[in-house]
């Protein structure tokens, strides 16, 4: 069998994964890619695939988080509709090298033919190269995982019955699970994590020759489905998301070192519980040790009402505008009107010192919310907040061009000075402004400390007592999760983004001038805690 090595990547492709990974870290505070070491190397036939919930920015997300050391290129699939239009998306995609896939949806009754597509994808996995595909077959702002389309099954069970000459031939199913905290809001956080490759061959994998069981290929999608479905947050509501961010954040309390992944798992393993308890059951085994179904019923009873207690708890919060953790740490009047002053003073230092390079940020700023705004009337939430995010990337590149030409052509005769000084200028005022909008967060949530009164904060202490204990009783007694989080997350895991160890590189992270030092992954720059989400049929 001959040695692949891919298709060798073209100059476009290296300048818009050079391009879109600088833009991506300016709009994401923080992007963590998992498991790298798992990506199959160059010159391994492999459909790389994930969910879809943020439009154009996931394929983006995927470029750039999969080093050129591992594979040259990825070939990227795109609807049809994006192609041949005179818009820089358009370009963006055909320049990239995209496939157009049409869709049902997006023709009516005319008939669709995609055999082109999936041809030239085949012939690119036999050359070597890595094909992206999103299995959901659509984008959009949902909490759950779509149900996958055999398409990719499909196309593996093609590949190998176009090379069952060969019983070695191996392609590759790598999935992933890509994780926004806030998937349209400036400097949130983003997980990225992929999962150990599916392997097939004609020999192992006789099953999915041609001409296959259509129970095979609907087998290896449920399969893909699960994994991919493994590593993010998949839930049937936007409420029970909320319900168990607020339980991982109560088991695991606001300064506890966690990495992003850990943060997301934790979350995930209370939604998980929450789910389970919500959804019918199947009747139990006639197994002995098996709980009844009486004590199957009063368990999930109990998670059902610990998770409307806790909607009711955070709905309090976000009404009083705080954090639980000002509910969990009481703080004394003195020690609060301190604060208030530290807090003020500080963000207005930080205001002022980041103003001249706001200046620049305010084009960009204007063009993408105006845009942003308009493009939110085309459509329901479900249909239009996946692309959002592209709607910020796209403008606020453009913008961000148009300014540093300028200020370019107005410094001409400095104008190699002002090619550094602009991007710095810009980058440090961000990050200026990230300690600012904190800083200007935690005096608005003192100042509200002081109208809510004791009284009042009192009961809410008492009431969070007892969702402690119950939250750590379900995460302890029921899931199995550490009894000490705090201890052991600062123990666990390595020098991961956006993680410090020790009070030290904490103080000392305070002041990174790569990245802000986020002690809550909910945060983003709003000068309040992003803790709702879209209320809309869908």
């Amino acid at each position: 069998m001959p040695v692949l090595k891919g298709t060798p990547t073209p100059w476009s492709y290296l300048f818009i994964r050079l391009l879109f990974k600088f833009v991506l870290k300016i709009f994401y505070g923080t992007i963590v890619v998992e498991n790298v070491d798992l990506i199959p190397p160059r010159g391994t036939p492999c459909i790389v695939c994930a969910n879809h919930s943020n439009s154009l920015t996931d394929a983006l997300l995927l470029v750039t988080s999969i080093p050129s050391r591992k594979r040259n290129l990825l070939r990227l699939t795109a609807k049809a509709t994006q192609f041949g239009r005179k818009t820089f998306t358009s370009w963006l995609i055909e320049s990239a090298g995209t496939v157009p896939i049409k869709r049902r949806k997006d023709y009516g009754n005319d008939a669709v033919d995609n055999s082109d597509a999936m041809q030239y994808l085949m012939e690119a996995l036999e050359l070597g190269d890595a094909v992206c595909l999103f299995p959901e077959g659509m984008s959009r702002y949902h909490p759950t995982i779509a149900p996958l389309k055999t398409g990719v099954a499909r196309l593996v069970s093609d590949v190998l019955s176009r090379n069952k000459h060969d019983p070695d031939f191996e392609i590759d199913v790598l999935t992933c699970s890509i994780t926004y905290m806030h998937r349209q809001h400036f400097r949130s956080d983003v997980l990225v994590t992929f999962h150990p490759p599916m392997k097939f061959t004609p020999k192992n994998n006789p099953e999915l020759l041609a001409p296959v069981d259509y129970n095979e290929v609907r087998v290896l999608t449920a399969k893909l489905q699960q994994q991919i479905s493994s590593g993010t947050l998949d839930a049937p509501s936007w409420r029970l998301i909320r319900i168990a961010k607020l339980a991982a954040r109560m088991y695991a309390p606001l300064g506890t070192t966690m990495s992003l992944g850990d943060y997301v798992r934790v979350v995930r393993t209370f939604l998980e519980a929450f789910k389970l308890a919500e959804s019918p059951r199947v009747e139990p085994s006639s197994d002995g040790e098996a709980p009844s179904p009486e004590q199957v019923q009063r368990e999930d009873q109990k998670i059902v009402q610990l998770g409307n207690d806790l909607k009711e708890y955070q709905d309090q919060l976000s009404r009083w505008g705080i954090k639980d953790d000002r509910i969990r740490r009481p703080l004394a009047r003195p020690v609060i009107l301190y604060r208030i002053v530290v807090r003020l003073i500080w963000s207005l230092f930080l205001i002022t010192i980041s103003l001249p390079g706001l200046l620049l940020w305010l084009p960009i700023f204007i063009t993408s919310f105006i845009a942003v705004h308009q493009f939110k009337r085309t459509g329901p939430v479900w249909d239009t907040y996946d692309e959002i995010a592209q709607y910020k990337l796209t403008y606020g590149l453009v913008s961000f061009v148009c300014v540093y030409l300028v200020a370019m052509l107005a410094t001409f005769p400095v104008a190699l000075l002002t090619a550094v000084a602009v991007p710095v200028a810009m980058w440090m005022s961000l990050r200026w402004m990230e300690d600012a909008v904190s800083a200007f967060r935690a005096f608005v949530s003192l100042v509200r400390l002081l109208w809510i009164g004791k009284p009042a904060l009192r009961r809410m202490r008492e009431r969070r007592a007892d969702l402690y204990t119950r939250v750590m009783e379900l995460a302890v007694g029921t899931l199995g999760l550490p009894d000490e989080p705090e201890k052991y997350f600062a123990e666990v895991g390595g020098r991961e983004k956006g993680r410090v160890r020790g009070r030290w590189a904490s103080k000392a992270k305070y002041f990174s001038v790569r990245r802000r030092r986020k002690r809550d992954w909910n945060e983003t720059l709003r000068l309040y805690d992003q803790v709702d989400y879209p209320d809309d049929e869908y």
